[in-house]
Formats: structure tokens, sequence, C-alpha cells
């Protein structure tokens, strides 16, 4: 199974080598076949310079410049319009991801389950350096979203994330242009009836830079499409969910 990698990354240049860097020794040493695609969302630093640097020395990662208005969503959806791999995780820049959790991912994607969604909030997850207002505003968003829809997932809104291929195709098309994208893709998977699987995963805040993320900008587009999603749910009769002929077939 070939694995795509997408990070979008803005103005990432203290990050974003180490992050690939890590990504790519792990993958492989562990011997899996990937492309890591990195969508340059309008950096104003040498983001792009430190991408094309590594494309150079593997032909596994691309540099792609996001078109159109820049964000963080539309960053990603021009990475998903993009990739090649049977299988995508979302990954961020910063190198608030761990490499171990992306192979839990990776093994999970092809023996079990049509997407995969980490946890930092479950027993064995771990934060490190989490903002306490941030994981305050986190925590309150989560259980809201739980609770209107009734599953025990609780950390929705984390971007890290993997998908089957025909996930990502069948929950299109996203319309989300900003940090509102890492709840559109699972909401509308989980609604639509794909199967997934939580674990626990690790987050170590960013040591360089600024997160681009303005949570006091961010809660109404959030509620939309939430909501957007649940009104599916609600009252669409099943009209976009998965056919219920289709199963998950392990990758071999």
């Amino acid at each position: 199974m070939k694995l795509s990698i997408v990070i979008p990354a803005r103005n990432e240049a203290g990050n974003i080598g180490i992050t690939i860097d890590n990504l790519t020794e792990r993958l492989k040493r562990e011997g899996i076949t990937y492309e890591v695609v990195v969508v340059d969302d309008g950096s104003s630093d040498t983001t792009p310079d430190e991408i094309e640097k590594r494309t150079k020395l593997d032909s596994g990662v691309r540099l792609i410049r996001s078109t159109g208005k820049y964000g963080f969503g539309n960053a990603i959806r021009c990475g998903l319009d993009a990739f090649t791999g049977d299988a995508v995780i979302i990954v961020m820049a910063d190198d608030s991801d761990d490499p171990e959790d992306v192979l839990k991912y990776y093994y999970i994607l092809r023996d079990k389950a049509d997407c995969v969604f980490g946890s930092r909030w479950i027993r064995g997850g771990r934060t490190y350096n989490y903002p306490i207002i941030k994981k305050i505003v986190n925590r309150l968003a989560n259980t809201f979203v739980r609770t209107l829809f009734r599953f025990p997932y609780n950390d929705i809104t984390n971007a890290f994330k993997g998908y089957r291929r025909y996930v990502i195709d069948g929950c299109c098309p996203f319309i989300s242009p900003h940090f509102n994208l890492t709840v559109e893709i699972p909401l509308k998977a989980i609604v639509r009836g794909y199967s997934y699987e939580v674990i626990p995963i690790s987050w170590r805040n960013r040591k360089q830079g600024v997160s681009a993320l303005k949570i006091e900008e961010m809660g109404t587009r959030y509620l939309y499409i939430v909501l957007n999603i649940w009104l599916e749910k609600l009252l669409t009769h099943n009209d976009y969910r998965r056919p219920s002929n289709e199963t998950f077939i392990p990758f071999r």
C-alpha cells in the first residue's frame, strides 16, 4: 500500500525541514512506499527553499504551490487533489506529530479500517506544552461535537488523521477553506458510514514560529461546518452514505 503524507505549510522555515526528515527517515526504515506532498500556502519566508532541498534528495518528496486563496483548509484540499497513494495521512508542518504514530496509522489503514483518528485525550495519549487556554477551548468544542453527533470520539478537531483514498473521494467536495476542514473530513466520513479506529497519540508544541490558528476567528466557521454535517445526518435520509454492500477490504 502506497502511503501519501499531505503537509500544509506556511512560514514554517524553522520546522518543515526536520518534519520532513523525521518522517521520511522513519518510513524508509520501515520499508513503506511513500510520497510526502508538501503544500506551500503562500509563505513569505524560506519555507519553499527548505522543501526544495528535500525534493532534490528524495524523489518521494513533492512541493506544490497552493492555488487560489490561501488558507489552511485550501492548502490541504490542494494536497488531497494531488496525492497519488492508496491512503493519505494529514500531518502538521511544525513537527508536532510523532512519526511513530504515522506508522501506527499506516498499518490500521492497511489492515483494519477505512479511517484512523488519533486522540491526545484518552489513556496512552500525551501532550507536551499544550497551551492552557487552547486546551480549555479544545475540550469544550470537542464535547459539543461529541454530544451533538452522539459518538465517543473526543479529539475531532485534531488535524492529524488518516484515510483510505476512497474515503476522500466519497466525502468530496470539501468546502472549508480554513482550520474547520479538520472537522469537516472526519465528520463526513463518520456520518457517511466509513469505518474508523481511534488510537492514543502524542502531540508536542512547536519549538519555533507561531501557530496560524486564531481561535477567536474560527468559532463560527467551525460551527457552520459542524451544523452543516449534522443537518446532512438529520435530513438527507442517508443519501450520501456509503452503500451498505461496501465493506472494508485489507490491502494485499
